[in-house]
């Protein structure tokens, strides 16, 4: 009967000791990820979440001139709006407090309409009126302080926006807009710009990316020919642009390119050039020091992956009767297409968001997306649309990887 007792309760004893502590190990090791998890939810899921969130708000107008848009609900949009309209306006003016929240709805009003700035200002300043007025002598007191208010597009502009979440911001970064009658349109030929600026910002990068891969390949190859000591010492020379500041790197670039720079001394004196070539504050300036600031991304991963091929799989295949140049490309690159692959999607998705060296050494049509999102940000103080472009290129980072990881697993199942 003792056996018998053993045997059935030690194995349950022993069942529940073993998932007690694989949970406490599960416990342990969340403990120890915990502040990482807090770190990147702090500093990265709810920073993105925000972008996200205030690239399709629009709270200017919905918080400020509540009781106009509840009027203007009931508005057809193609004749004059009510006389309850322009009482309305005259009540959320005169309860504005502070002179912030009305310059914030001048700006989104004239990010719709121009001379909506002025307008909006200027009315803020001259009421309230007195008491007692009814909507049609508010509206002729209002027409009187401004004739503007007479014109149905300012009307248009309060009501297209009247409610707070919009995808005016999302549609315009892509060269889309809401006409009246809120269908998507396309935008005016002589006012699409985001796409081709979008287009401009995808070129650069595959020309960096390209650049970086010819030139980082042959000198990753060759580093990973090398004894390790002197591959270290080599390396040390690679990583150097990581030591310096993209600042210091780009102004550095602007000696050596400007006209009576190093560049274009050493090519005048040798008699190669009869004048000073344009190397600065042109696309060239600008992918010359974007290369030779990404170019460390490209040649890490390579180098990696070409020292874990082995090198007697080239000469298994040159003795076999092939020729070196065949077994370079058709043995040995093959197994180098991961690194490549990493180190393309790394430079691209770095280039995609490059500001400071563009902005420095490029020219009115050099300038990429991230340029502008700190113009909206800094300069016009446009954060809805600055978002919505910052929403399009983490879109597009995350098209990228997508596709880099469908590419990988299919060369995987291949392989």
């Amino acid at each position: 009967m003792a056996m018998t007792v053993a045997t059935t309760t030690i194995p349950g004893n022993l069942a529940a000791q073993l998932r007690h502590s694989q949970r406490r190990k599960k416990a342990f090791a969340i403990s120890l990820t915990l502040p990482l998890l807090i770190f990147l939810l702090a500093t990265f899921i709810v920073p993105i979440g925000a972008l996200l969130m205030r690239a399709i708000e629009n709270p200017e107008v919905a918080s400020t001139l509540a009781n106009t848009v509840k009027v203007l609900d009931k508005w057809d949009r193609t004749t004059n709006p009510p006389d309850e309209a322009y009482a309305a306006l005259a009540t959320d003016f005169a309860n504005i407090a502070e002179q912030s929240d009305a310059g914030g709805l001048a700006r989104r009003l004239n990010s719709e309409i121009s001379g909506a700035r002025s307008l909006v200002m200027g009315t803020f300043r001259a009421l309230p009126f007195e008491a007692g007025l009814t909507p049609a002598q508010v509206k002729a007191h209002m027409l009187e302080l401004d004739p503007r208010w007479g014109e149905l597009g300012y009307w248009r502009a309060i009501a297209k926006n009247g409610s707070r979440w919009t995808p005016d911001y999302l549609l315009a970064s892509v060269d889309l807009k809401r006409d009246i009658q809120g269908e998507i349109v396309n935008v005016d030929p002589e006012s699409a710009a985001f796409f081709k600026i979008l287009m401009r910002t995808f070129s650069v990068s595959a020309v960096v990316t390209v650049f970086c891969l010819l030139l980082g390949y042959p000198l990753a190859y060759w580093l990973s020919t090398l004894t390790p000591r002197q591959a270290n010492i080599l390396m040390i020379l690679v990583l150097v642009p990581f030591w310096t500041s993209v600042l210091v790197r780009s102004a550095a670039w602007i000696v050596l390119l400007q006209t009576n720079g190093l560049i274009n001394r050493f090519f005048l004196d040798l008699g190669l050039i009869n004048e000073p070539l344009p190397l600065l504050f042109n696309r060239v300036g600008v992918i010359i020091a974007m290369v030779h600031i990404l170019l460390p991304f490209m040649i890490l991963p390579l180098y990696s992956v070409m020292k874990s091929v082995p090198p007697t799989y080239l000469r298994a295949a040159v003795s076999l009767g092939s020729s070196p140049l065949a077994a370079f490309f058709r043995v040995y690159m093959p197994q180098t297409f991961p690194g490549m692959g990493a180190g393309g999607l790394l430079v691209f998705i770095l280039s995609i968001g490059y500001y400071v060296t563009p902005a420095l050494l490029g020219g009115a049509d050099d300038q990429m997306l991230s340029y502008y999102i700190a113009q909206y940000t800094n300069v016009t103080v446009n954060w809805g649309m600055a978002c919505a472009l910052g929403a399009v290129l983490l879109s597009a980072t995350l098209v990228l990887y997508a596709v880099y990881r469908r590419v990988v697993k299919s060369e995987l199942s291949l392989g």
